[in-house]
């Protein structure tokens, strides 16, 4: 079943890759409960089929790093980007890309939670295995108020504007 408007996500581990050590967070990959990090907050999310692939890497993630400021200022807490991809990887393609703490690079990295979304992308005839449907979402304390959802590796619904005008 795909998760819908209305509905709670289902609680599972991210896993985030902390590049400076703080009370709380190590140094490294951190896991954290999905329901603990959207207990009280609004949240904008993307997810996304894979780091450093090309459509990725060139649109979907710098549309959300460069509209950061205008969701936070439309009451956004924090910007998501899940893949499916383990954190160091993601800590990777976070530096690379420069986020500097504008979006959280959040690891799915067995697929548990998107398989729980119901969104789930099997990309094994590319050699890519399982991953993410390209999708984004505004959730409010854990339940989802949008969500665009792409079909197949597309982007055309899921970028940082349409959510923006969401807000």
């Amino acid at each position: 079943m795909t998760i819908k408007v209305g509905d709670r996500v289902p609680d599972a581990t991210l896993t985030e890759f902390i590049e400076t050590e703080t009370a709380g967070c190590t140094l490294g990959p951190n896991s954290f409960k999905v329901a603990d990090l959207t207990k009280g907050k609004t949240i904008a999310l993307c997810a996304v089929p894979g780091a450093f692939t090309p459509t990725c890497s060139n649109q979907h993630l710098p549309g959300y790093l460069e509209l950061s400021d205008k969701l936070k200022a439309k009451g956004v807490d924090e910007v998501w980007c899940v893949s499916v991809n383990d954190p160091f990887v993601m800590g990777a393609w976070g530096r690379d890309q420069g986020v500097n703490g504008r979006v959280r690079m959040l690891a799915d990295g067995s697929a548990e939670w998107v398989r729980k979304l119901g969104l789930d992308l099997d990309l094994s005839g590319r050699g890519l295995g399982v991953r993410s449907r390209r999708f984004s979402a505004i959730l409010k304390d854990g339940v989802v108020k949008h969500l665009n959802l792409e079909e197949g590796t597309a982007l055309k619904v899921s970028d940082a504007a349409t959510l923006l005008g969401q807000l």
